[in-house]
C-alpha cells in the first residue's frame, strides 16, 4: 500500500486557533493541504479522549466533504512527577478512513493552568504576573469557580482591572476567581505542544511498514524484563520494543543491544 499525501485536502475542525500550528507542521511534512473548517461547537463532542479527537475528525470531514481529517484535544492535570505542577497533554489524530488509516501524536509538558480566589486586587495582580499575563490570558468569574458569570479571553491590564471590579461589584461575598484560560487560542504554551504532537503524527506518518507500505508504523508495546546488573533478576526496565502497522497484522519485534543490565536500585529482588 502506497500512499501519498501531497496535495491532498484534509479537514480541521476547531474553533480555537489551531490551525495556525497544524496546518503548517502538516503542509511542510507531507505536502498535503490542512483548510480550516468551523461553524461548530466542538465542545459538544466531549473531552480529552482518542474518541473525542475522532468524532472531530469525522465532523469536519462531513461538514467538508473532505476524504481525510485531522483533529486535535488536549488535558490539564497535575505533573506526573511530583504532583505539584500543572501539566499539558495533547493528541492530534490523523483519519483516513478511505485507506483504513487512524494514526495519533502526542506531546506532553509542563503548563499553566492555576487559579486564585481573591478580593484584592494587588493579590490578582501577583497572580497574573506569576502566571505571565497577558502573553497567557485569563477569566474571571464573580464568587467561585461554579458561577455562571463568567468572561474569558481577557488579554490586557486595563481589561482585566475593569472586569476585577465589575466581578467584585457583582460578588455578595466580594471575592473574585481567576484561573487561566485553557483555549488554546489564549495559551501560547499549550500551543506550543499541540505543535509538537503534530510533529510526532507527521513523523509517524512518514514511517512506513515494512510489509505493506502503509503509513503510521511505530512503537505499540515496550518491552520489559531488563536482568539486573548484580543479581540479574528480570527488573521492568525496557529491553526493546514492539513495532506494529495500523493497517495490516505485522509486528517487529525489537531488542535494543544497547541495553544489557538494568540497575540494582529497579530491582524487586535487590531493591524490594
Amino acid at each position: 500500500m502506497s500512499i501519498d499525501y501531497r496535495g491532498q485536502s484534509v479537514a480541521l475542525l476547531t474553533q480555537h486557533g489551531k490551525e495556525r500550528v497544524i496546518g503548517p507542521v502538516l503542509a511542510s511534512a507531507l505536502g498535503c493541504e490542512v483548510h480550516h473548517v468551523s461553524g461548530f461547537d466542538t465542545d459538544q463532542l466531549g473531552t480529552f479522549s482518542r474518541d473525542a479527537a475522532r468524532r472531530k475528525a469525522e465532523m469536519g470531514m462531513r461538514l467538508s466533504g473532505l476524504p481525510i481529517g485531522v483533529a486535535s484535544e488536549g488535558a490539564f492535570g497535575p505533573d506526573p512527577f511530583s504532583g505539584m505542577f500543572g501539566w499539558n497533554i495533547e493528541i492530534v489524530i490523523w483519519l483516513d478512513p478511505g485507506h483504513g488509516i487512524e494514526v495519533v501524536g502526542m506531546a506532553q509538558g509542563p503548563a499553566r493552568c492555576a487559579h486564585l480566589q481573591t478580593a484584592l486586587w494587588s493579590e490578582l495582580e501577583s497572580f497574573a504576573i506569576r502566571e505571565d499575563f497577558p502573553h497567557h490570558q485569563l477569566v474571571l468569574r464573580p464568587e467561585g469557580p461554579n458561577d455562571p458569570r463568567i468572561v474569558k479571553g481577557i488579554a490586557d491590564w486595563d481589561t482585566l482591572r475593569a472586569q476585577f471590579q465589575q466581578a467584585q461589584a457583582q460578588a455578595a461575598s466580594g471575592q473574585v476567581f481567576v484561573e487561566s484560560d485553557l483555549r488554546a487560542h489564549a495559551h501560547p504554551s499549550r500551543m506550543q505542544n499541540i505543535e509538537r504532537a503534530t510533529q510526532d503524527l507527521a513523523a509517524r506518518l512518514r514511517s512506513l511498514c515494512p510489509a505493506c507500505g502503509a503509513p503510521g508504523y511505530a512503537i505499540v508495546e515496550t518491552l520489559r524484563g531488563l536482568p539486573c546488573a548484580d543479581c540479574g533478576t528480570p527488573t521492568t526496565a525496557p529491553k526493546g520494543e514492539v513495532w506494529g502497522c495500523v493497517a495490516c497484522s505485522h509486528r517487529q519485534t525489537i531488542v535494543r543491544p544497547d541495553l544489557t543490565a538494568a540497575s540494582a536500585a529497579q530491582c524487586p529482588h535487590c531493591n524490594p
